[in-house]
Parts: C-alpha cells; structure tokens; sequence
C-alpha cells in the first residue's frame, strides 16, 4: 500500500489548567485514504473533537497544546509545520465543517462574502469569476435560487440551508481532506438524508478522504467504510464498518451498539451504559472503562491493555480480546 492521505501517530493533546492536566486527546493513531470514510464514534467529552482541532491546529491557546504525536497529512507533518505553511492547508487542502452552522457563519456579511473569501483566498479569483464561483458552490449544494440567495445574511436562512453554506465553505477550494464535525446535528430527518447524500457525491465527485464525527450509528452505517471507537481520549476499537455492527470486540463497542434501539424489537426498558466517562484529568492506571466494564479482570486493573490486532484491519485495546487473534 502506498502512503496514506493523513496519518495520525500517537497524538497526545493536554490543556493545562491551574489544578490539573487534562489529556483530552492521549496516545490517539489512525489513518485516512482518499476516497475513504472514517466515522469517529463515543460518548461526549471522549475526545473526539479535540483530535479533529487538533488536525488543524486550531486548538485555544494557551491551554491547550499538542505534546506528542505526528500528524502526517501528504507525507507533511503539521504538528512541525510554520503558521505560513499552516494557512495554504487550513480551508485549502483540509476543510472543516463545525458542529453550529452559527458559530461558522458571520451575522454581519452576507453569504456571497463569506463563500468568496475562502475562494479568493486559496484559488485567487476575484471579481465576476468569484461571484460565478460562489453561485456554482451554492448550486453545487442544492441551495435555491443561488443567485438571489448569494445576497441573503445567515438570519434569512434556515437551518438547513445555512448547514449547506456552512458545507459550500469547506469544499469550495476543493480539499483533499474534509472534517465533518458532526455536522447533521441542527438538520430533520429528511433534510439530514439529503445533506449526507450530498456530501457522499461531493466525496465521489472531488475525490476527498472525509473523517466524520457523529454519535449516530445509523449515520456511520450509511456512509462510513471504517469506523474509530474512542473512549477517554483513547482510540479503543478501529475496524471496518461491517466489523464494528457484526464483530464488535471492544466491550465499550458492543455496550454502545446495546444501546442503540432496535424498531424490529419491543423492549420495556432501554439498555444503558452504567457509570460515567472518568474525568480525563483523574485517569488511574489501568483500563479507563475498568469501571464501566462487566468483563474486567485483574490485568484490567493495573496495567493499560496494549492494541491487539484481531484481523487484518481490525483492532481493540482490551485484555478480553486477545483470545480472538
């Protein structure tokens, strides 16, 4: 196999406070081929969106910092790479659709202004060709009457459609890489089904590698071609996606899989996970979902459990598992 489009090595990212160290994001490793999907699924605070500011750099300064780790995007390192070389790959090459339309969105410049200033930006286009530009990005994501629209403020929007703008940002410049934060979050459920297949054909249509964060395993079922399990800051099970529904290994994997409802099956009581996630600046040695775990033994206990390598592509960080190899 040749080299992948980004390679995470062993990231680790701590926010340091007056009182503690937080490791948001500790000892993370995973990878993303072009033309690929991987989902990054678990719970609130496991880290998961810390890993993907990490990706770019745009941690909050000064608490946060990445302290090991490389980041390879195209065989570069970003973690080692200048705040010039930086700009050329943020929004260019690496696109990033956050969580809240609104927070990505400016109240105070229409759409055209914000579409074209990624453009003018990284493609150097200016004038007619721009405002051409940002009609076909606008078109391109299914927005109405882009040449009307191409005028209104984020405030004559909908939801929706605003998450269209939001995603007309990311993938104006074309990037290799888009990051998609969770990104159907503020969408219904028809208007969700429409936003993934558009962000599916843009994939096949730019040939992009796409890392999604979600906490809906209908979502990473449709879309995803590996999934990434994180738990306290940890990558605990990577797989194909078929894997992770059919063979999950992790305990925290198949405790999350639980807890999803079946429409086929009548239940009185939904299945929940017991306990909380551990605060990610109290982690004892050991397993960190040792207290969460109805299969824990006494190596769970003292020492972390190592990655194991059950199948070609699929791998878990548990003592329980390594039986399955």
């Amino acid at each position: 196999m040749g080299k992948h489009l980004l390679e995470v090595i062993d990231l680790k990212t701590y926010f340091t406070t007056p009182r503690s160290v937080v490791k948001a994001v500790d000892g993370v490793s995973f990878h993303v081929d072009a033309k690929e999907t991987l989902g990054i699924v678990g719970e609130s605070g496991c880290g998961k969106t810390v890993t993907s500011l990490s990706i770019l750099r745009l941690l909050p300064r000064p608490a946060g910092n990445i302290v090991g780790g490389k980041i390879l995007f195209d065989g570069m390192d970003i973690v080692k790479m200048s705040d010039r070389q930086l700009q050329a790959i943020r929004g260019g090459q690496i696109s990033m659709i956050l969580q809240d339309p609104m927070a990505s969105l400016n109240p105070v410049f229409n759409i055209g202004n914000q579409i074209g200033e990624a453009i003018s930006t990284h493609l150097k286009i200016l004038k007619h060709g721009l405002n051409a530009k940002v009609i076909e990005m606008l078109r391109k994501v299914k927005i109405p009457s882009p040449e009307t629209r191409v005028r209104d403020y984020p405030h004559q929007m909908s939801g929706g459609m605003k998450q269209r703008v939001v995603g007309a940002i990311s993938i104006s410049c074309q990037p290799h890489l888009l990051i998609a934060d969770e990104p159907t979050t503020s969408l219904d459920v028809t208007i969700q089904a429409q936003y993934l297949q558009l962000l599916k054909d843009l994939q096949n249509e730019l040939a992009m590698g796409v890392i999604f964060i979600t906490h809906d395993f209908g979502i990473v079922a449709s879309i995803c071609d590996r999934v990434a399990v994180m738990y306290a800051g940890k990558v605990v099970e990577t797989a194909p996606v078929r894997d992770i529904f059919y063979r999950p290994a992790h305990p925290y994997t198949i405790a999350l899989l639980k807890a999803v409802p079946k429409l086929e099956e009548e239940t009185d009581r939904l299945v929940s996970i017991i306990g909380h996630p551990p605060r990610l600046d109290e982690i004892s040695e050991g397993c960190s979902f040792l207290p969460r775990c109805t299969k824990a033994g006494d190596e769970c206990r003292h020492r972390e459990p190592p990655e194991v390598q059950l199948t070609q592509d699929h791998f878990a960080r548990c003592w329980k598992v390594q039986g399955k190899l």
